[in-house]
Order: C-alpha cells, then sequence, then structure tokens
C-alpha cells in the first residue's frame, strides 16, 4: 500500500473514528496498550484499514469481527463499510462495554458488539451467516481457520491480520486446510502505514461445507489447533 489507507476517508468518517479515539484516550480500564490519539491513528485506524485492500472484504454484506479487543479492526470496517453490518465478538465484559460506548458516541449504527466466543455463536445463529471474518492479533493462523470456517458461507473470506511471516504457522495452516474446509489464498504485504513494521494480511477462502466436527468447544481451537 502506497498511500496512507485512511487518506480515503470523508469528513464524517473521520470524526466518527476521532471520537473513538477520544473516548480510548480517556478510558480507565485496560483494553488497549496503545491510547496516545496521535498512535492510536496509525496503529488502530490505519492498520484496520489496510484490510480493504481485500476485495471480498470490501463487498462483503455481512462481517464478523472475532476477539475485538477494543473494537479494531472492527469498528473502523463498519465506520469505511456503511453498507455492511458488522458483529464484533468479545469474550471480555470490560472490553464490550467500552466497545458499545464507542459505537454509542460515534453514532456508528451497522456495528453489533456481541458478548461471546465466536464458538458460541457458530454454535446457533451466526453458524454459516457472514461473508467475511476479520481477526487481528488473535491467534495462529490455524486456530483463526478453524474459528472462522463455521461463521462463514462457502466462498466467505477469513482476513487475518499479522506481522512477519512465519513459515511454520504457514504450513500448520496449508496441513489443517482440507479438515477445516478453508484454503490458503493470498498473503498481502500492508506497509509502511500498518500500525505492525511488518504486517501482512492472510486471506484464507472458505472451500466448502462446514465439517460437521465444527466448531469444537471453546478453547479447543487454541489449545489443540488442526495441522
Amino acid at each position: 500500500m502506497s498511500s496512507d489507507p485512511s487518506d480515503g476517508l470523508d469528513s464524517k468518517a473521520r470524526a466518527a473514528l476521532e471520537t473513538v479515539l477520544g473516548l480510548l484516550a480517556e478510558e480507565r480500564t485496560s483494553v488497549s496498550s496503545v491510547t496516545d490519539p496521535s498512535r492510536a491513528w496509525k496503529v488502530h485506524v490505519a492498520d484496520s484499514l489496510t484490510g480493504l485492500d481485500v476485495s471480498a472484504l470490501r463487498k462483503a454484506s455481512r462481517i464478523a469481527d472475532i476477539g475485538s479487543g477494543a473494537g479494531f479492526p472492527g469498528l473502523v470496517l463498519a465506520v469505511a463499510l456503511p453498507d455492511a453490518i458488522v458483529d464484533l465478538i468479545e469474550s471480555v465484559g470490560r472490553k464490550c462495554e467500552f466497545i458499545q460506548r464507542a459505537v454509542g458516541a460515534a453514532g456508528i449504527a451497522n456495528a453489533h458488539v456481541l458478548n461471546m466466543r465466536s464458538e458460541e455463536l457458530a454454535s446457533g445463529e451466526g453458524r454459516e451467516d457472514y461473508d467475511a471474518v476479520t481477526a487481528r492479533a488473535v491467534g495462529r493462523l490455524s486456530t483463526l481457520a478453524e474459528l472462522a470456517s463455521p461463521l462463514l458461507r462457502e466462498e466467505g473470506v477469513l482476513v487475518a491480520w499479522k506481522g512477519k511471516r512465519d513459515p511454520d504457522e504457514e504450513d500448520q495452516l496449508t496441513k489443517a486446510a482440507e479438515a477445516l474446509a478453508m484454503q490458503p489464498e493470498e498473503i498481502l504485504s500492508v506497509g509502511p502505514y500498518a500500525g505492525s513494521e511488518h504486517r501482512h494480511l492472510h486471506v484464507i477462502r472458505k472451500s466448502g461445507p462446514t465439517p460437521p466436527k465444527l466448531p469444537r468447544r471453546a478453547g479447543m481451537a487454541k489449545k489443540r489447533p488442526f495441522g
């Protein structure tokens, strides 16, 4: 990416995100290690917007952001893609409370906060309900692919924000791909404006029906990953 991805934001979108970062700077509970607004704009906003390099994410009607933390990339994508529904999935209550306040203060009507594990959502009304799943700094690629698979419709995509490429991690994903019905498709380098010096986006596509064994019990994808 050759220019700052936030250059394309209109004044309304920019104001909404500045409101979010203002709340983050004032937040007293620990929801993010980066709270200074000027630094947070690069680390959170610009980094989140690099996901728009993925055409399938730009075109998605329903997006699930798993492990949303303080709301990134989910809140930024909701602002940048006002015609999409973005569900922010976070299991930690205090983080959900912050995201909900940010949604209200910034008027982000298409963002919805779900205080639950992604496995729980995938076992119920969220099963195969999303065109795209996003995840930033959540876990290993094979773990993310397992969590995303039962949430995605066939041909939907997982976009995973990762740092420096890890051949062992990528090999683990390749070995797990068939069992998860998730096929690695593309790896994009999106520096230098991303929040991570070696930021890469991994695009992984849902290649068939959800395997009947998914989702597994909460925590198993991390504890005993496929591959």
